[in-house]
């Protein structure tokens, strides 16, 4: 149970004992609706990043560094909705509160997760730069210890930015209220109930995730740009193929980078606070749904293995 509000209108770090997220409002009706899209959307997910891991696992033809960033993606998408979907769907029929050891490692799995998976999609940007542009040196460049670095990295600047965002916010005193306007602990509805000045806290965690992340579209941006360059050189049978190897990249970092834009790079207030809430659904659920589907349906290498892999369990 949260502790109530003291008389002088504050929450001391002490006797804060919990979170209430207010998540949407609506009818029942409308929280039944929510339930369903919810698990719908969380079940998917669950399925389709397990038989991508699986797929890449068990298929000698796809032990290649693309499909070994891919089976990592796929791992962390499965994490990162695991994160937020089964909590968002019990608050739904629950008392919607959150302790403060819960709602902190929530937002350290969440800031972790997100951020590992920013710095995996530059990876594999980097990967099909090599592959692409410089194909015959690509199996010397890109070898097993370097494709681990390159993974462990990722998982290393996530980590980084999830200690700072987690720490800076929980030294906070937290005042007024203990409901958070998300249906997860997030920073930003974080900070709003904070009693003390928050510039300092949130100019480190900027300075910290911005350049985390500049440096990942960085990487992104300068490997497309050879790519394309690349590309105009080729022949009309070649260019088709590279096409259908980086649309599926191309599409999730789209999705991936254009959400996170829409939700942090808006500006305050009451509807953009709803607008927010909605954004971070597709961010938080649909985007891990939606990767093994993108990577699935334009790689044909992808569906020769799932194929097989049909063939082969119905020949069980």
């Amino acid at each position: 149970m949260a502790t109530p509000i003291h008389r002088n209108g504050s929450l001391s770090a002490v006797s804060l004992q919990g979170f209430v997220l207010v998540g949407f409002g609506g009818g029942a009706e409308t929280q039944a609706l929510l339930f369903a899209v919810f698990l719908a959307l969380y079940m998917v997910t669950v399925l389709g990043n397990l038989t991508m891991i699986v797929l890449i696992t068990l298929d000698a033809r796809l032990h290649s560094p693309m499909y070994f960033f891919l089976k990592n993606l796929s791992f962390v998408d499965l994490c990162y909705s695991s994160v937020i979907g089964p909590k968002a769907m019990a608050n739904i029929y629950s008392s919607k509160v959150i302790g403060v050891a819960g709602c902190a490692a929530q937002l350290f799995f969440f800031s972790f997760l997100g951020t590992t998976e920013a710095l995996l999609l530059a990876v594999m940007a980097y990967d099909r730069f090599v592959a692409i542009c410089s194909p015959l040196h690509y199996p010397v460049t890109m070898t097993p210890t370097v494709c681990a670095c390159l993974v462990l990295a990722a998982y290393g600047g996530g980590c980084l930015n999830s200690i700072v965002e987690t720490s800076l916010t929980f030294q906070l005193p937290f005042c007024s209220s203990n409901r958070i306007d998300h249906f997860f602990c997030d920073v930003p509805p974080l900070l709003q109930l904070a009693c003390a000045n928050t510039s300092v806290n949130e100019l480190v965690m900027f300075a910290i995730c911005g350049f985390i992340l500049m440096g990942a579209t960085l990487v992104i941006l300068i490997s497309y740009g050879y790519i394309a360059m690349t590309i105009l050189g080729m022949h009309s049978g070649s260019r088709h193929k590279v096409f259908s190897t980086c649309g599926s990249h191309l599409t999730a970092v789209s999705l991936f980078y254009g959400t996170g834009i829409a939700i942090y790079g808006q500006p305050g207030g009451v509807a953009s606070k709803e607008q927010g809430k909605v954004i971070s659904i597709f961010y938080t659920l649909v985007i891990p749904m939606l990767n093994p589907l993108i990577y699935s349906l334009r790689n044909k290498d992808v569906k020769d293995a799932l194929q097989r892999l049909g063939q082969r369990c119905a020949a069980v």
